[in-house]
């Protein structure tokens, strides 16, 4: 418990001190907003900032605080040191500058940003890079929730059209018409669950994995021969997985295509540290809380404390004729969610349960096909205010999502491999949106340190597990050349800035 309180409180410290330090560096003032000075009724809507506050943690964060958390905590402690640092020094500095600096640009998305700093081909690039994620993001929030509210009324594929259906109408209508109406209660279901686990945690104090204490590492208090822990660290190693792992949370380039639809809602820039900084302190603390209760239910038999003993014995039995299977495929993160929530808070914790792991993903699903409507649309200066103008950036795009959706249905291992390619691709584009934050700080000759230490260090991570994890290309590398090919493009990529950098003083001095 001692590790969690001083993560939580270090997360505090770090919206606190260090958002001040980030926000004097971009200097907010009063100039007018594109909330005020391009007020078009359905994607440019002034809204309360407590209101927009909301849309923002939820955009953020729908299952991926709670999933990414789930999953990182087998890595043991050390995804305490990943949420902390990550989410203050890395994550909230990525949430605020892209936000802030699309308010500047007029609301522009994140393509467009990138274009104006890092030049055309990056910004081509990016275009297709951003659009191809965003609904990689529609597909993979809306078959889970499927599957899951099947197991309750209708047919899988009957959740599916209703979902989609829904993610049509939240893309085409204005802001303030569906999303502006149900994601405060959303957002506030997903904090009180937070809070809630929060509570029994200080109350029942249980006994966790500390950062200093190595040896607990891997202690799930089950036979090691009915775990098959080794081999999935073996093929998914610390460094880089946990990094791309716990994405949201910690640090999530999907962040940069979702805080310029709230900078097209604020009605002033000062508002800015509240909404893009907070939000993202307010993600890290839930990833904490739910990477705490995961630990516990992972170490020390915590798990037993926690299920059913009928559910127990019947997964003991199931082991025994599980063919090799590791319990991270039994203990799925929505069914680790089930049992927490019903195990510590109820039958309202159940009811909360499904407010998690289903309103959460389609929450997120919905906004990734809005923000791919807008990047089009920017892309193309295709003006957005006719309907039949969104409808037709919307149908092509709705109809690439469904063949993602039938190719993941039809491949039984669709969804994992879908899964991890948008983790990858997800920190890649936060290391495209860092680099342009530096670009832009250096052109302002303002501290550009903040952002450069975590573009290095995320595009280290990115091109490393290209390299290392089996998930990728690892399965035919050595692990040390996928290590040294790692540190190579750590070099390169250092080596590019400071040729960039020295080129541009030297043309400012002619």
């Amino acid at each position: 418990m001692v590790s969690f309180a001083l993560s939580l409180i270090a997360l505090l410290l770090g919206y606190v001190f260090y958002s001040r330090l980030v926000v004097k560096v971009f200097q907010p003032d009063d100039r007018p907003t594109p909330a005020v000075t391009m007020a078009d009724g359905i994607d440019y809507v002034p809204m309360p900032t407590w209101k927009i506050f909301m849309i923002q943690f939820l955009n953020i964060a729908g299952t991926g605080p709670i999933f990414g958390a789930i999953m990182g905590a087998w890595y043991g402690p050390a995804a305490y040191l990943w949420i902390v640092f990550g989410c203050i020094f890395a994550g909230a500095v990525h949430d605020y500058f892209s936000g802030m600096l699309s308010m500047r640009h007029g609301g522009r998305d994140i393509p467009e940003l990138v274009g104006a700093y890092l030049g055309k081909k990056a910004k081509a690039f990016m275009l297709f890079f951003a659009t191809f994620l965003l609904v990689m993001v529609g597909v993979v929030f809306v078959f889970s929730p499927a599957l899951i509210l099947g197991d309750y009324c209708l047919n899988t594929l009957v959740w599916v059209g209703i979902i989609f259906v829904y993610y049509l109408l939240a893309t085409l209508l204005p802001i303030d018409k569906i999303i502006g109406k149900i994601y405060p209660i959303f957002g506030f279901s997903l904090l009180f669950m937070a809070v809630a686990l929060m509570v029994c945690l200080f109350i029942k104090q249980p006994r966790l994995p500390e950062v200093w204490d190595s040896a607990a590492a891997f202690n799930f208090n089950v036979p090691q021969s009915m775990l098959g822990v080794k081999n999935y660290f073996e093929h998914n190693p610390l460094f880089p997985c946990l990094f791309l792992t716990i994405a949201c949370g910690a640090i999530s380039g999907f962040h940069a295509t979702q805080s310029p639809l709230m900078a097209r809602c604020l009605k002033s820039e000062k508002h800015g540290r509240v909404v893009f900084y907070g939000a993202m302190i307010t993600e890290g603390v839930v990833a904490l809380i739910w990477a705490t209760v995961s630990m516990y239910f992972f170490y020390y038999g915590g798990w037993k404390q926690v299920v059913d003993a009928n559910v127990v014995n019947d997964f003991l039995n199931q082991y025994q004729h599980a063919g090799g299977k590791t319990l991270v495929q039994f203990f799925s993160a929505p069914k680790v969610v089930e049992y927490i929530c019903t195990g510590w808070l109820g039958i309202f914790g159940g009811i909360l349960a499904v407010f998690g792991v289903v309103a959460a993903p389609i929450t997120s699903g919905d906004t990734a096909f809005r923000s791919a409507r807008l990047i089009i649309a920017e892309a193309f200066h295709f003006n957005q205010k006719p309907i039949s103008n969104r409808l037709f950036v919307a149908i092509p795009m709705f109809l690439m999502a469904f063949g993602l959706l039938a190719w993941q249905i039809a491949d039984p291992n669709g969804f994992n491999k879908l899964w991890n390619w948008f983790g990858w691709s997800n920190q890649t584009l936060a290391c495209f949106t860092l680099w342009t934050i530096t670009v832009y700080l250096v052109q302002e000759k303002k501290c550009f340190w903040m952002t450069l230490i975590p573009s290095l260090f995320m595009t280290t991570v990115c091109s490393t597990f290209l390299f290392v994890s089996t998930q990728a290309f690892g399965d035919w590398i050595p692990r040390p050349w996928g290590y040294a090919l790692g540190l190579f493009f750590l070099l390169l990529s250092l080596v590019w800035f400071i040729t960039w950098y020295r080129g541009r003083a030297s043309q400012q001095h002619v």
